[in-house]
């Protein structure tokens, strides 16, 4: 059951159609809706709204991204893995020395694999041309588009932080600055790599005219991304791991991504019996903290990309383990969990769904803002700085080492019914966020039953280390003195701070598949669309 009533403020309804895009910028759901309306599918509609993003929202992605993504085709449920990987030259002696991996600049930049995701599901299930889903892109980049107050405020935040990052200043910052709120900005040099990624399919970015480009600005700049490393790149179809939870099935894509946070605090939730007490009660709000603490410090010292982890990351999962952890927990005071040991055994989020079932949810970043910082020139490509998500500490799973996919943090979601049907495709941005947003969006949606605008509209709450939790200024404020009196230390931060709880996405099917009820955040531009 969905319960349609809106408990927080809001100006927003759910969204209901047959055919539904929920983006978190208003032109790229416009993109992908009018994929459906010349008869695509919902892969249609998410690469054409992956692909306007990069346009209309630089703040968060570019075609330097690396993306995830879980699909629904109508049968079975599939799980992409496009990350990059560090360059072959990147081993731990390079950044010898260093108190931590660089967060900008060309030696913070790994293979970028959101394009090689695009054209990976493109060709496995796109049914229109490839042309036809970037037109949209290239159309906003050469002809330009009125850039929104939310976009210009970040656009402005990073010009600060990135002015002086190779290539920035010349696409991002015409006549000197960031773009202001309804100013037309065009990037014709990003039309001409769309354009030529079209006619390759992909392959000039990797293997031709768009990677010698990289690799020889890479080379002007002391860095040592190569062509070799470029073409050596292919995005991965890896599953999924999931957790049962109130009744549904939570699915996220296995490490080298943080989705497995999410699981671990479901599961140990489950344990607790959590859903007992009102949503916004002090029992359940503390209980829910408690656990994402655990399922933090499991992450923090044990999750790496798969092959690099001491065992299989199902062992965080396993029942035995997860009630171990569970009975870790005290209902009536804030604790401070050390990381369990289980035996062997700045981002873009968006999803969509179609009248025959199909449905995506697809998740595309430059990290930290803008990423890097670094532009290559006269191409467009913003690139990211995924290098900052390894450690420099040696031997530790996350250590930075040559090919090695770091610790990522953006992580599409998905949930499943009881009885193995398709129930929603969700996300929220942010960083540390995303898989803290991940299970507060699942215990409203499945433990409580809230419908997706109002679990998108909730107020958040972040740990962020120790017993230190950030909340919302939207927080109800007995409650946040309800948790201090248990012993968290509450945070409360500014308006302004809005955007580091995230913005989500959420398209749900109907009972009896009558259509799909979607959600978008306020917090962004984020929009649903549907018909």
């Amino acid at each position: 059951m969905v319960d349609f009533a809106q408990p927080y403020p809001s100006q927003r309804s759910p969204v209901l159609g047959d055919n539904v895009v929920s983006t978190s910028q208003p032109l790229a759901a416009q993109a992908g809706l009018a994929m459906l309306a010349k008869g695509g599918n919902a892969v249609d509609a998410a690469l054409a709204a992956a692909m306007t993003l990069t346009v209309v929202e630089p703040t968060g992605c570019g075609l330097g991204s690396d993306a995830f993504a879980i699909l629904w085709d109508g049968k079975e449920l599939h799980g992409l893995n496009a990350s990059g990987r560090a360059p072959a030259a990147w081993t731990p002696a390079r950044f010898a020395g260093s108190g931590a991996m660089p967060a900008r600049g060309w030696d913070s930049v790994t293979v970028p694999g959101a394009v090689s995701g695009w054209i990976a599901l493109w060709r496995r299930f796109g049914s229109l041309p490839l042309a036809t889903l970037a037109a949209p892109a290239i159309r906003y980049a050469r002809d330009g588009f009125p850039v929104s107050p939310i976009i210009a405020r970040l656009w402005q935040m990073g010009g600060r932080l990135l002015g002086e990052q190779p290539g920035f200043a010349d696409a991002f910052l015409p006549e000197g600055r960031a773009p202001r709120a309804g100013e037309r900005f065009r990037n014709p040099a990003l039309a001409m790599t769309l354009e030529a990624i079209v006619e390759t399919e992909g392959e000039s970015f990797y293997r031709g005219a768009i990677a010698e480009k990289i690799a020889a600005d890479a080379a002007r700049h002391g860095a040592v991304l190569s062509l070799d490393d470029l073409g050596s790149h292919e995005a991965d179809w890896v599953g999924t791991l999931s957790q049962q939870f109130a009744g549904g099935t939570v699915h996220e894509i296995p490490p080298n991504g943080q989705g497995i946070v999410t699981l671990i605090t479901l599961g140990i939730l489950g344990n607790l019996g959590i859903g007992a007490d009102p949503v916004d009660d002090v029992e359940t709000v503390h209980l829910a903290i408690e656990a994402t603490k655990l399922a933090l410090a499991d992450a923090d010292q044990h999750v790496a990309e798969t092959s690099h982890m001491a065992f299989d990351p199902t062992a965080l999962l396993a029942p035995d383990y997860l009630a171990g952890r569970a009975s870790l927990v005290d209902r009536r005071r804030a604790g401070l969990p050390a990381y369990g040991a289980p035996k062997p055994g700045g981002t873009v989020y968006l999803a969509a769904a179609d009248a025959n079932g199909m449905m995506v949810s697809f998740i595309q970043s430059n990290f930290m803002g803008f990423g890097s910082g670094v532009v290559v020139p006269g191409t467009g490509i913003s690139l990211q700085n995924r290098g900052a998500g390894f450690t420099l500490a040696p031997g530790h799973v996350n250590e930075v080492a040559p090919g090695k996919r770091p610790f990522h943090t953006i992580i599409p979601g998905f949930a499943m019914q009881a009885d193995g049907t398709p129930l929603s495709a969700f996300g929220v941005m942010g960083g540390p966020m995303q898989a803290q947003g991940h299970a507060q969006m699942m215990l409203r949606r499945l433990a409580y039953g809230q419908n997706p605008q109002a679990a998108a509209d909730a107020p958040r709450w972040r740990v962020i280390g120790g017993n230190k939790v950030a909340v919302e200024t939207s927080f109800p404020p007995a409650l946040a003195e309800a948790l201090r009196a248990r012993g968290h230390d509450i945070v409360i931060e500014p308006p302004d701070a809005v955007f580091a709880f995230g913005g989500a996405q959420i398209i749900e099917r109907l009972p009896d598949g009558a259509g799909y009820v979607a959600g978008s955040d306020p917090r962004k531009d984020g929009q649903a669309v549907a018909f």
